[in-house]
């Protein structure tokens, strides 16, 4: 991360700190950790939320090439950091919300999405933005989300709403501050998962 990327995120943080909901981008081992599961094979991968680019980085070096990545970012300033970061790679500038009925991936669904979205501060837009997202899902994938509380981020009603389920797959204890990565699958689907 550059020196550059620290005040985009810092500029972010004091202009809109409810948007932003962190005290410091998200650091390596988290990065790893809610990546841990996806590579090359796991097929096009959708990014929410993806700031200052952390969770990309660890995405591509895990294998997932800049044209299997999507990367959707609602701050326009996050946006045109990703863009100069990461040219020729596919930027979306808008709304989570708005995935569902989105034909983002047009050869095939996505295998992962992985969000950095704060879910602890829009609990009225999670279900939007999980049924979104399982609307582009092919039927192994799997949703990762980040939390630095102490259990899932999905209220158990939203989960069962739209039938899923959460499991905690680990915790960055390095991470400014700590943090908890849940895996959310379908219930019942059988998960291909890339480890290495």
């Amino acid at each position: 991360m550059t020196t550059n990327d620290v005040w985009t995120f810092i500029r972010a943080l004091v202009t809109n700190p409810s948007r932003v909901s962190a005290i410091a981008p998200s650091g390596a081992a988290l990065a790893r950790l809610i990546t841990s599961e996806i590579g090359a094979a796991s097929g096009p991968v959708l990014e929410l939320g993806p700031g200052t680019g952390v969770f990309t980085d660890a995405l591509l070096a895990r294998g997932v090439t800049p044209g299997n990545l999507t990367l959707v970012e609602y701050g326009a300033e996050f946006a045109r950091l990703l863009q100069r970061r990461f040219p020729g790679m596919r930027v979306l500038q808008m709304d989570a919300c708005q995935l569902g009925g989105r034909d983002l991936f047009k050869a095939e669904p996505a295998g992962a999405v992985v969000s950095g979205l704060p879910f602890l501060s829009m609990p009225d837009k999670v279900a939007s933005i999980l049924g979104g997202a399982f609307s582009i899902l092919r039927g192994d994938g799997a949703f990762y989300q980040f939390t630095y509380g102490f259990r899932c981020p999905v209220p158990k009603a939203v989960l069962e709403d739209l039938d899923l389920e959460a499991v905690c797959i680990g915790r960055a204890f390095c991470n400014l501050p700590p943090a908890a990565v849940y895996r959310i699958t379908r219930r019942g689907a059988e998960i291909r998962q890339t480890l290495g």
